[in-house]
């Protein structure tokens, strides 16, 4: 497994902006691009910064991955800002992924419910990681279905319900079916696989914190790096939240 950071940003046409009014902004970032930049000078390109030059009072709400490509969103006024984060602390906001793994799980839906930590000790300038710890971990959750599937490999719907870092990686890891593509947790054939990490933050929603509407944006993922003609149409959130 790959444990060395090698950083190469996107260009300048990312990331792409879907939705905005006086309090949000809706984007999507694409694999490959920080969320919010880094300590070192080379990891300065990101999310925030290309966005920063166009919208100077802009406030991070949460993170992806940087491999990870999908829906992000941010605030444009501080009042804007605490709201959205009081949702994502009581698990409102809905967030739901796609990820094309190693292997087909069976059972073919259900829960992963176990907790999660860091990795101590890594080398220095290794990327961070992050495991299954029964004795000091951090509770951890999430639903997952199976949308597709052929002899190698499955499409997933995942609906996380806590936020832990590296959470889907590990949980898909930790049931025997990593991402394909993923250079952190797969195993080298696996990495191979797949051009890049197949996960995709392919819906968000949550309230305006003015109006109080639900504000609900989806984004499907490059078929070309999943691997797919088409995408399976989506199970309803009420049938994921039963699984």
């Amino acid at each position: 497994m790959s444990t060395a950071i090698s950083y190469q940003p996107p260009g300048a046409l990312w990331p792409k902006i879907l939705f905005q009014d006086k309090d949000v902004l809706v984007v999507e970032k694409p694999s490959g691009l920080l969320s919010n930049p880094g300590r070192a000078p080379e990891l300065q390109d990101s999310v925030q910064t290309r966005l920063a030059a166009q919208f100077p009072q802009l406030y991070l709400i949460h993170r992806l991955d940087m491999a990870t490509s999908g829906l992000m969103v941010f605030a444009l006024r501080r009042k804007a800002e605490a709201a959205l984060k009081q949702q994502f602390a009581g698990r409102s906001i809905d967030k739901t992924y796609l990820a094309r793994v190693a292997g087909v799980p069976m059972p073919a839906a259900g829960c992963i419910d176990v907790p999660l930590g860091p990795v101590p000790d890594l080398p220095a300038g290794s990327a961070p990681r992050h495991q299954v710890c029964f004795h000091s971990g951090k509770a951890a959750m999430t639903y997952y279905h199976t949308l597709w599937h052929n002899k190698d490999s499955a499409l997933l719907q995942l609906k996380p319900i806590s936020g832990r870092s590296h959470q889907l990686r590990v949980h898909l890891l930790h049931l025997g079916h990593p991402i394909l593509g993923d250079a952190i947790y797969a195993n080298a054939a696996q990495q191979q696989a797949a051009p890049r990490l197949l996960l995709h933050a392919t819906k968000l929603a949550f309230f305006q914190p003015y109006s109080g509407e639900r504000l609900e944006f989806f984004c499907p993922p490059d078929l070309t790096d999943f691997g797919l003609a088409t995408l399976p149409a989506l199970i309803s959130d009420e049938q994921m939240l039963k699984l």
